[in-house]
């Protein structure tokens, strides 16, 4: 979706410490050979902090950065990948309580890790439709250090890694303009993240962990077994996306000053987002995501901010972000950077 009149008027994040990667192979808690795949050289980690807490945090530094106050917004949306709190309670309200305390609507965006990209695409549709406020909240957090994930070894494309991320989308002014954003999904692609497990009763009511290396396995074996695979190239759909996005955007990809892309490890990384864009080594943030990890929704605004806030982008540049979920979905966003970042 091209947009006109859509910025982003503040960014924030919570970080929790990093655990670097050679601790955790000296701990026995990481393999030496999925190291070497991924290059990836910590990841960030909270042993106890709640992930609503984490978007609090990031929701108020965005706030701060926005010029916004709390009449001004119109709507929180609030994305997540992994539990929240206490089953059958709202995290949505539990953080709009805590942030602008104001009566406006409190929604979930369940996205997996498109959850920010899809927020921003909601987001927009609400401003360009209502003029009633001028700005939205978009919040994210997750945590993994439950008893029922191993953040190490539940997935071979990733680290999973806690944090927080926000953004205020505004109808005013901003550090950058949104120029397009969208996705796109490929069904058929679905079982990958289901295979070998029931629809009833949830896993999760039966103690049964999060572990996408076990279903990927049982993937493999019904393959094996002469079920037809479901998989095309994924990096296809990240391709046509990413296309389309750029033409709305009325920007090649050669303009791109920097991508921020999903933390995946660089073996995943790479043949599903680098490879297929044409990413070039210095448009791409993988100096810093091979220090945070896979944090669910936060990855690329994380990205953003980081590239913003440290000079590598300034006024006039523009930036792509780039990630997918679980479904399969992929998705995207083109901003261009309008005012260099201030020192907080």
């Amino acid at each position: 979706m091209q947009t006109q009149d859509i910025y982003l008027a503040g960014v924030g994040s919570y970080v929790p410490d990093l655990i670097s990667t050679a601790a955790a192979v000296e701990a026995g808690w990481y393999d030496e050979e999925a190291l070497a795949a991924s290059g990836m050289r910590s990841a960030a980690v909270s042993e106890s902090t709640p992930a609503p807490d984490m978007a609090i945090t990031a929701a108020r530094r965005a706030l701060a950065a926005s010029g916004h106050g709390p009449d001004d917004l119109g709507a929180l949306l609030h994305s997540y990948t992994h539990h929240q709190g206490p089953d059958g309670w709202s995290a949505v309200h539990y953080i709009l309580n805590n942030t602008v305390d104001r009566p406006i609507p409190a929604l979930e965006i369940k996205q997996g890790c498109l959850g920010m990209l899809a927020g921003l695409e909601a987001a927009a549709y609400r401003l360009i439709a209502n003029p009633a406020h001028d700005a939205v909240l978009l919040t994210t957090g997750d945590n993994f250090s439950t008893p029922l994930v191993d953040r190490w070894r539940g997935s071979g494309l990733f680290l999973l890694a806690d944090a927080g991320a926000a953004a205020v989308v505004s109808r005013r002014d901003g550090f950058a303009e949104v120029l397009a954003v969208g996705s796109l999904s490929d069904s058929s692609m679905e079982i990958l993240h289901r295979a070998g497990e029931e629809l009833f009763p949830p896993g999760i009511t039966r103690g049964r962990g999060l572990n996408f290396n076990e279903r990927a396995a049982k993937v493999r074996e019904q393959w094996a077994e002469g079920q037809a695979p479901p998989i095309r190239n994924f990096g296809q759909r990240v391709v046509e996306i990413a296309a389309r996005t750029l033409e709305e955007a009325g920007v090649s990809m050669d303009k791109i000053v920097k991508v921020c892309h999903i933390g995946f490890g660089r073996l995943s990384l790479e043949a599903m987002f680098l490879q297929p864009l044409g990413v070039e080594e210095h448009q791409e943030v993988w100096e810093f995501t091979n220090t945070i990890g896979h944090t669910g929704a936060a990855d690329m605004f994380l990205g953003l901010e980081h590239v913003w806030t440290t000079g590598q982008v300034g006024p006039g540049d523009h930036v792509l972000l780039i990630g997918a979920s679980t479904g399969m979905e992929a998705g995207a966003a083109v901003v261009q950077i309008r005012n260099p970042a201030v020192k907080r």
